[in-house]
């Protein structure tokens, strides 16, 4: 598996907007293929991460076009572009 771990920074006032739009785009970000999961962590400031485990590296750079079309419906929210960094995973724990 491989996880693309991914810092961003949503302009101020905007964190509520974005998560609706997070929330509305769901089932997009979930029918990538190879998608095992998709966890997004921000703070009251907008900083954040987004990290998404796919079934690996090549399944990840294949994603990216939709991924960046996913983000780019931020743009209206964000800062400046997010900055993604890929790993191996080695372990993917879930209590379900």
């Amino acid at each position: 598996m491989f996880a693309r771990i991914t810092q961003f920074k949503m302009k101020p006032g905007t964190r509520d907007a974005a998560t609706a739009k997070m929330n509305d785009l769901k089932s997009d970000i979930m029918g990538m293929p190879g998608m095992h999961c998709f966890t997004n962590v921000m703070n009251e400031d907008g900083s954040g991460y987004v990290i998404s485990v796919v079934e690996s590296e090549a399944t990840s750079n294949a994603n990216a076009p939709k991924v960046a079309e996913l983000w780019g419906q931020f743009a209206e929210f964000l800062e400046g572009p997010p900055t993604p960094v890929g790993y191996d995973v080695i372990a993917h724990w879930d209590k379900g």
